[in-house]
């Protein structure tokens, strides 16, 4: 096992960090939603010198008044597209404000923002190729399964639509795919995704802990999509993921406080672990996010969620990042 460091302690203005990216300076970018309050959803850059400032707060939605940004990418012209979560506080009111955003940044400033696709309930993960920005969204609450369990799905979008209405119906002409979370005991549906070197698609079924993998067809229909890597005695959760120039796959496991490791031949592996903590020591506070930067994985520490499923049982601030050198 390897053992987590900490690889920072953030400001007052961040109580629950998510996904990230890296830029055209190799900066790594962290988003921040904030859903323990005392902040505004914000966007924070972190130089190779892991020098930490806030690059701006999230363009609010005019009617909540409040931006939550998880899953971040940058598309081809260096414009930011980001998750607005707005329903993951579980408050009814948010439930279906959730966007897509599109940000052109110029220095510290948005100059521009695009919503790419609005009220949607749950936009989670996301990874940009070939013109399309795909997310997860990992609740479909108005699809109701004859199973009676959870369905969620991947929604694609071209990288300049804007004001796509989303119904959180199979109707959305913008789904890809759905799946079924089979675990009783964790509904919750998929939430990383990531791309391997085939053009594959990865889509983690979070509370089944399985990794599932989408084939296309020549047109970006789907060909296949069917489970690639789950083992329960590894693998609990699947939140953020992050494949590395070797081929594998790495997962954040949030219910565990755990990091997998997933070979190319779809081996599944604990690589690092941690019990209930602060953070403070570099220990893994329910780690949400990894990403491959600078030669070490970087994990963010969403450190929120407290319940029989999840080794954490408090939130605790500063909030920190862990990192693992593999």
């Amino acid at each position: 096992m390897i053992e987590p460091k900490l690889f920072a302690a953030l400001p007052e203005y961040v109580t629950t960090p998510d996904g990230m990216a890296i830029d055209s300076e190799g900066n790594l970018i962290l988003a921040c939603p904030n859903y323990a309050g005392g902040a505004p959803g914000c966007i924070v850059k972190i130089d190779k010198n892991k020098n930490i400032r806030k690059w701006f707060d999230v363009p609010v939605r005019e009617d909540t008044g409040i931006a939550a940004p998880m899953g971040i990418a940058f598309g081809p012209d260096g414009d930011l597209y980001v998750c607005d979560n707005q329903g993951w506080s579980g408050k009814e009111e948010l439930m279906y404000k959730g966007r897509i955003l599109r940000l052109h940044i110029e220095g510290d400033t948005v100059t521009k923002t695009t919503v790419v696709a609005d009220n949607m309930e749950h936009p989670n993960g996301m990874r940009i190729r070939d013109g399309y920005v795909y997310v997860t969204q990992s609740c479909l609450s108005r699809v109701n399964d004859p199973s009676g369990k959870l369905v969620s799905c991947v929604y694609r979008f071209k990288l300049d639509d804007e004001n796509i209405d989303i119904t959180n119906t199979l109707a959305d002409k913008n789904i890809l795919t759905t799946f079924i979370t089979e675990n009783p005991d964790c509904q919750y549906g998929v939430d990383g995704i990531e791309f391997d070197f085939n053009g594959d698609l990865l889509v983690g079924n979070f509370g089944d802990g399985a990794v599932w993998r989408v084939k296309f067809n020549e047109d970006l229909s789907v060909k296949e999509s069917k489970v690639w890597a789950q083992d329960a005695s590894q693998l609990k959760s699947t939140d953020g993921m992050i494949m590395t120039e070797d081929g594998n796959l790495y997962i954040a496991d949030f219910c565990d406080n755990a990091v997998v490791r997933v070979a190319p031949d779809g081996t599944v592996c604990r690589i690092a672990q941690s019990p209930d903590c602060d953070g403070l020591d570099g220990g893994l506070d329910q780690p949400g996010e990894p990403i491959y930067w600078n030669g070490r994985l970087v994990l963010s520490c969403f450190d929120l969620v407290t319940d029989d499923n999840k080794v954490n049982t408090a939130h605790e601030l500063p909030a920190t990042m862990s990192e693992l050198i593999l």
